[in-house]
């Protein structure tokens, strides 16, 4: 990486658990900031409804998934939920190079990964209003099936309780044009 670009809070890092609103917060983040853009990750998992590969995700088998560890290809992947998650480095660091502020929806796995390669990168977390309402969006999504929605979130917790151990800023997602502004605001102050 040139020292032009050295990554200092142009890595922007959001996680939180499932449901909560990461996509779409995401999603405004980029359309309302012109240097912005968001990092398509390479998953396994099934393409679900409504989703365009490339766009929402890149996805792959589990083989292909295994060759791009093997190559190095990933600045950070992780299991979730019986599938695979990854971020192409090659995409990071393009977009790096050509000024741009890097937008990661990542877990918190992915992002202690992230923060060794970039340490100055800006990690925000999402939380939930109410656990019952992070159990009702999970629920609205009609994604998974009830075991998978249990599972999702019984692991919010332990994603919540890491996010307050790793995560400089916490931003609630109780409404969404003000989580979005607020993760603007972060964004604005490191820049």
């Amino acid at each position: 990486m040139s020292e032009q670009h050295n990554g200092r809070d142009r890595v922007v890092i959001i996680s939180g658990p499932s449901g909560v609103g990461k996509s779409t917060i995401c999603r405004e983040v980029v359309k309302r900031l012109s240097n912005a853009c968001l990092s398509v990750s390479v998953t396994t998992r099934a393409q679900g409804a409504g989703e365009i590969e490339g766009q929402d995700y890149r996805f792959v088998s589990k083989a292909e998934f295994e060759r791009l560890v093997s190559e190095g290809y990933f600045l950070e992947y992780a299991e979730v939920f019986g599938s695979f998650y990854g971020t192409a480095r090659d995409q990071v660091e393009e977009a790096l190079a050509a000024g741009k502020t890097v937008i990661l929806e990542i877990d918190v796995q992915g992002a202690k990964q992230v923060k060794v390669a970039y340490p100055d990168a800006l990690m925000i977390f999402i939380l939930p209003p109410s656990h019952r309402e992070l159990a009702e969006r999970i629920g609205d999504r009609g994604r998974d099936d009830e075991e998978s929605a249990e599972a999702r979130l019984g692991k919010s917790g332990t994603e919540i309780a890491s996010g307050w151990q790793y995560y400089k800023h916490m931003v609630i997602n109780d409404d969404l044009e003000q989580a979005v502004n607020e993760v603007i605001q972060f964004i604005k102050e490191t820049q």
